[in-house]
């Protein structure tokens, strides 16, 4: 079962060399959040770097490449931008703080008010690493191999704007489950339980636990409820029929078409990214305030 490691006895980030820049295009706190962090890492002997929205944002000249991958990666805005970093950088395990400078994100837990205090405790190596698992897909039209995917989150079949509903078999390690008729399926990981899946009815899983939740979208059968399976499982999805536009996405950045007769299968990635957790943030912490528990 995959748990938060505590790496405080590991030299601090300080005595390390690098540092990636990711964010949020367009929003307005970048560029002077960007230059700020960026002017603290240099005081501190720290190469710089930025990815091309950062670098867009500050006048500056992106990054060619990650290699060698950086000694510590930040990503300022919500959790899709640090998913985009997560994706940019795997499948090198950098360690990844997600600062929020919105409201919701469950992924990006520091918020702007805090960044420095709490950016000073990870270069001194007061933190811990969140080693967070990864679910692979690959997309299957008869023999032919479409393509292989990562997704932090989650990977979503769904259908486009048409009302018509799509068919789809579930199978589970090669056992059949269920026949679908719905508006798609979300087979999430931990991280990704508080996303997509939330919103359409699945669990909130916590991170240590080593499954994915199977969520229908809008089931044209009520019967038909969320799963949770191993995330040792074999999980394959056979598209019986398709509406228009009817794609595979993951992350809700990447994605392929489908169409009747494809086969997706879902297995746990050898990769996995590190997120930055600071011990004063519980997950139950991060709930309460984002979810509003009182």
């Amino acid at each position: 079962m995959p748990k938060a490691v505590n790496v405080t006895a590991d030299p601090p980030l300080a005595l390390k060399t690098s540092v990636a820049i990711f964010s949020k295009p367009g929003h307005r706190a970048v560029p002077i959040v960007a230059t700020e962090i960026a002017n603290r890492l240099h005081e501190r002997g720290f190469e710089v770097r930025y990815d091309e929205t950062t670098a867009a944002a500050l006048g500056e000249t992106p990054a060619a490449g990650l290699l060698p991958p950086p000694d510590l990666a930040i990503a300022l805005g919500g959790d899709g931008t640090l998913l985009h970093a997560a994706r940019s950088l795997r499948p090198h395990p950098v360690p990844l703080l997600g600062v929020n400078l919105g409201t919701l994100g469950f992924l990006a837990e520091i918020s702007i008010h805090e960044l420095y205090p709490r950016l000073d405790d990870v270069l001194a190596g007061r933190y811990e690493l969140d080693h967070r698992t990864v679910l692979a897909a690959e997309v299957w039209r008869g023999d032919r191999l479409l393509g292989h995917f990562d997704a932090l989150n989650d990977i979503v079949v769904s259908k486009g704007t048409l009302a018509r509903i799509i068919e789809f078999e579930l199978a589970v390690n090669e056992e059949r489950v269920a026949e679908y008729r719905a508006d798609g399926l979300i087979v999430a990981s931990p991280t990704g339980s508080t996303a997509y899946s939330l919103s359409a009815g699945g669990p909130i899983v916590h991170p240590a636990l080593a499954a994915w939740a199977i969520t229908p979208i809008c089931p044209h059968a009520l019967t038909n409820r969320p799963l949770l399976v191993p995330d040792s499982a074999r999980i394959g999805i056979l598209m019986r029929t398709v509406a228009e536009h009817t794609y595979l996405t993951l992350d809700g950045q990447e994605g392929v078409q489908l169409a009747p007769g494809d086969r997706i299968i879902c297995r746990k990635s050898p990769d996995h990214v590190s997120l930055i957790h600071l011990p004063q943030c519980s997950f139950f912490d991060v709930l309460r305030r984002k979810l509003k528990w009182g």
